[in-house]
């Protein structure tokens, strides 16, 4: 290739994105006969190719926009339209309801595709692209922290509050005997309540650490859910270790921490799971070494 040519865009794995949610959407419209089936999971699939594919089509320095874009494609279409039109308490408090009364909501789907079963292939693409709740935090001043990574029992205080989100849905089900009533103004303060105390949180722990990302590696509860399909995920980081010059780049760029060149120069791929696929760490490299890979691909020479 000549040097003066622009290179290529890369977008298969936008295009297998795509067509894995439309196949789920056909799938599940063939078989059901709900078109909220084949719109849902179509539109999902098409935000988050075209924020990827704008992503692979710009220049390395203003690829973050793609991801920008898909997470407000995705973010807002959940907490807008699933949420506050359709009324569907999108909490994780509301997918414990729900599973509890047998209601395969908008809510179920959600959680069990995005956040369980889904992990499985894209890794916790999620939680970079498309989580509403970071839409927001990605948006404060932090955009590389400044300070140390907490210690370790700051970890733990994710797993308690998914306890206590437990727990408080235990309580009402078995102990009050509250029964969830779907679209119905309770569903929305539920979700309303909820998404505004994670805000606060969220943006609180940012400031307070100078860390936007601060609410997903110490508070947020879903990593609980995803953490060991994510272990297994197809979808990881890989690199180029004869490229990497170890100069810490990405472990600086990364969110969350993670000692990306550490993997790379012992010839394996990112496998922690606090990953979230937000490719920083591929835009912040010097020498082009790291690129996203599903495992059935061979590593590039």
């Amino acid at each position: 290739m000549n040097p003066s040519t622009p290179k290529r865009p890369d977008l298969k794995i936008p295009i297998i994105l795509f067509f894995v949610f439309w196949s789920i959407a056909l799938l599940l419209w063939l078989t059901t006969r709900r078109v909220f089936y084949l719109f849902n999971f179509g539109y999902i699939g098409t935000a988050l190719a075209v924020g990827l594919g704008v992503y692979a089509s710009l220049p390395a320095r203003k690829r973050p926009l793609g991801r920008r874009l898909a997470q407000f494609l995705v973010g807002a279409y959940m907490l807008l339209f699933l949420g506050l039109l359709q009324r569907e308490n999108m909490q994780i408090e509301g997918f414990f309801f729900y599973l509890l009364a047998g209601i395969f909501a908008g809510a179920v789907i959600h959680y069990l595709v995005a956040k369980v079963a889904g992990v499985l292939i894209f890794n916790r693409g999620w939680c970079g692209w498309a989580c509403w709740t970071a839409m927001i935090l990605d948006l404060l001043p932090f955009k590389r922290h400044k300070t140390q990574p907490l210690a370790a029992p700051w970890w733990s205080l994710r797993y308690i509050h998914f306890g206590l989100s437990f727990g408080l849905v235990a309580l009402l089900w078995w102990g009050l005997g509250y029964r969830v009533q779907e679209q119905s103004p309770i569903e929305l303060y539920w979700l309303l309540g909820g998404n505004l105390l994670y805000y606060a949180i969220g943006i609180g722990l940012a400031f307070l650490l100078k860390d936007n990302r601060a609410f997903c590696k110490y508070a947020c509860p879903i990593p609980t859910l995803q953490k060991i399909p994510a272990r297994f995920a197809l979808l990881k980081i890989a690199g180029n270790a004869e490229k990497c010059i170890d100069c810490g780049a990405c472990r600086k760029a990364c969110p969350m921490d993670i000692n990306v060149s550490g993997y790379i120069k012992n010839h394996q791929r990112v496998l922690s799971t606090e990953c979230v696929m937000c490719l920083e760490c591929v835009n912040a490299c010097t020498k082009d070494a790291l690129f996203a890979t599903f495992a059935v691909d061979r590593l590039k020479d």
